[in-house]
């Protein structure tokens, strides 16, 4: 089942938003990581508007088609997720909504329900690489000023072959092989293979060494929940700060099917779980 999309953009400090909203029903807000945008959500989107939610996700500021006023520098979680609520007035003014975040969009999602839990129902954050809350996140920070100094110095194809990485130079075990995308993102790749010079110059380093508002995420841990991805267990930047936060917040953890990108490998049980972990009574926490 398609379902119709509407397309609409807000003006918000510094940029103009781009947001698709398709369904009807409670709000689902969907906030994209890394170089991706709203197309990353194209394999589940359709099923969860077809559950009953209006599904809403967008550009991130200065990716694809979120222009920014001015030149690019580096991005700010707050103002990322002052952008997140400006898409919710916009799309839903007043009305609590489902968020979910992958990546640097749980960073986001997670900034959001701490500084507005009013108007968030549940949030679900999805791996979010927030490496200072690990026991030594040394390597990590290291690892990834390594990425970014690579790729001004040396380019794009060496930076993300570091970027695939462990900080010790090993390739994870289980990490997707590269091969043909996807159908419903491949219209997305152009945009992201754009998008990727500004994720890495102005968004990995500032995003992944940002400190989350623990104190406000405790008083909202009712209405968050840590997903983890079933094939993530060697990633620990990826893994460790979403068990981490559930053990600082007593929010609970949910396994996710896929790794870090399960949302764009296997849609339709993604969704499934999503709708489960967004629509659940107060969840027990589940490690993974």
């Amino acid at each position: 089942m398609t379902m119709d999309v509407n397309a609409g953009t807000v003006k918000v400090p510094g940029a103009t938003l781009r947001y698709e909203v398709r369904g009807s029903g409670p709000v689902l807000l969907l906030i994209p990581g890394g170089a991706g945008d709203a197309g990353l959500f194209e394999g589940m989107a359709d099923l969860l508007a077809a559950v009953g939610h209006t599904v809403v996700s967008y550009d991130q500021r200065g990716l694809s088609r979120s222009p920014l006023d001015g030149p690019a520098g580096d991005q700010r979680v707050a103002e990322w997720a002052a952008d997140a609520l400006a898409v919710l007035d916009d799309t839903a003014p007043g009305e609590e909504a489902y968020v979910f975040g992958s990546s640097s969009g749980a960073i986001v999602a997670l900034a959001l329900l701490a500084a507005h839990p009013d108007r968030v129902r549940r949030v679900v954050a999805h791996e979010p690489p927030l490496v200072e809350l690990l026991a030594d996140p040394a390597p990590y920070r290291s690892h990834f000023a390594e990425v970014r100094e690579l790729h001004r110095t040396q380019g794009l194809g060496p930076a993300m072959a570091r970027f695939a990485e462990t900080p010790d130079g090993r390739k994870p075990d289980g990490q997707r092989q590269s091969g043909e995308l996807p159908a419903a993102i491949r219209p997305m790749a152009s945009r992201m293979a754009a998008n990727m010079p500004v994720f890495l110059e102005h968004v990995l380093c500032p995003f992944s060494s940002s400190a989350p508002d623990l104190d406000g995420l405790r008083a909202a841990a009712g209405k968050l929940v840590l997903g983890i991805g079933r094939e993530s267990g060697a990633h620990e930047a990826l893994v460790g700060p979403a068990r981490r936060i559930a053990e600082l917040t007593g929010a609970a953890t949910v396994e996710f099917p896929g790794g870090h990108v399960g949302c764009v490998e296997h849609p339709e049980e993604f969704a499934g779980q999503l709708v489960d972990a967004l629509t659940a009574g107060r969840l027990t926490a589940r490690r993974s």
